[in-house]
């Protein structure tokens, strides 16, 4: 597969000439809708063969609420080695909290497909924000912790869960050890029943990195504790935060650079995210709140716009500014180009995989980008 990018006076007609590539894929690759219009700087993946020679396997991971549309579901567990279910919970006497919404048929659709389905487990407290009250209380009390585990083991089995994921944030830094150690004890237990632990990791560049986020995550301890990581390589552009990349690759990559000098590469998972932000401009800290948006509705709003896609060549991710009604605005997302830089990172490292925040909105071109570079773990393989 190769990426085009679209100049002036292109139409999806002229690149499918001038690329030997039908008119059909174009559309379907790349998600473009009648009447079929592009915008100058545009990345669209054009189907050119099958791919060849050797590939590098990786472990793919999303995840997905249980609202997520069961179209788009069904479209991307075929690229998924697991499907994360965002998400549980739990109290501070260790009584695991379920979803509000089913996941049943989410479990079923992963065995279909060849997938892994993994309970997330959260610390997230009344206000839905993570605690790290509740992570203080389950990671010092043990007799919480041994009910929560077992809870958890009871619940992996009668779901059919293969994994468990836990996914803390906002760790005191006083609860770093005991974190680790909490880690460890669900890992063994999963173990025994043969489940993997898995555990999400702030975006550290240094052992002594400061702020809440990273003082309570220890690359060295938790790596040793779970059975792999994700490390959360994303949120340098946040819906409070001035306008940038989602992910810029320089940020990424001394993440990366960090994390392999703690942590075994083969337990390594590098965070993607699957979306972008819509700034409006100016920019004022404290009052300014981006919106979410998907990367295919970003080429959407370029071209209803008449915005010309830029490309940050240091990011490596693609922006625009556009006008509407007097206001002016940023947007920050990811295309094809920017996951390819991802996924080279992946093979410069040797990277166990990737995972995606979070699979709610397709975007089918990186799933076919990812499957033409790497061969995909699949269950029973």
């Amino acid at each position: 597969m190769e990426i085009y990018v679209v100049k002036s006076g292109d139409t999806v007609d002229s690149i499918a000439q001038a690329n030997g590539v039908p008119v059909d894929t174009i559309l379907y690759n790349n998600q473009i809708e009648y009447p079929y219009e592009l915008a100058i700087g545009q990345a669209l993946l054009l189907s050119k063969e099958s791919p060849t020679g050797e590939r590098k396997t990786v472990e793919t991971n999303g995840y997905a609420y249980p609202f997520i549309s069961e179209g788009v579901l069904d479209q991307t567990l075929p690229y998924l080695t697991e499907l994360s279910v965002f998400s549980y919970g739990f109290t501070t006497e260790g009584d695991l909290l379920f979803p509000q919404l089913d996941d049943t048929f989410m479990i079923r659709a992963a065995y279909e497909n060849g997938t892994y389905p993994v309970l997330t487990l959260t610390p997230f407290g009344p206000d839905g924000m993570f605690s790290n009250y509740l992570i203080n209380r389950i990671v010092n009390d043990m007799a919480a912790q041994e009910r929560l585990i077992f809870q958890l083991g009871e619940t992996v089995i009668e779901k059919g869960f293969q994994g468990v994921d836990i996914d803390f944030e906002y760790i005191l830094a006083e609860d770093r050890v005991a974190f680790a150690d909490f880690v460890r004890n669900v890992r063994i237990a999963m173990n025994e029943i043969g489940c993997f632990v898995s555990v999400a990791l702030a975006p550290k560049t240094s052992d002594d990195q400061q702020g809440v986020v990273y003082v309570g995550k220890d690359y060295a301890l938790l790596g040793e504790a779970a059975d792999k990581v994700l490390l959360m390589t994303y949120e340098w552009g946040y819906t409070y935060g001035p306008p940038m990349a989602v992910a810029p690759l320089n940020k990424v990559r001394e993440v990366v650079e960090y994390a392999v000098t703690r942590i075994p590469a083969y337990k390594i998972n590098l965070g993607i995210p699957n979306y972008g932000y819509d700034w409006t401009l100016p920019y004022i800290r404290g009052e300014t709140a981006a919106t979410t948006i998907g990367n295919i509705e970003a080429v959407q709003i370029a071209i209803a716009n008449s915005a010309q896609i830029q490309f940050d060549p240091i990011a490596m991710s693609p922006y625009f500014r556009y006008e509407k009604d007097g206001l002016e605005h940023e947007v920050w997302f990811e295309d094809v180009r920017s996951m390819e830089a991802k996924f080279n990172l992946v093979q410069e490292f040797n990277l166990r995989g990737m995972g995606y925040w979070q699979i709610m909105k397709l975007f089918r071109a990186n799933w076919l980008l990812l499957a033409d570079r790497f061969r995909i773990r699949k269950y029973g393989q």
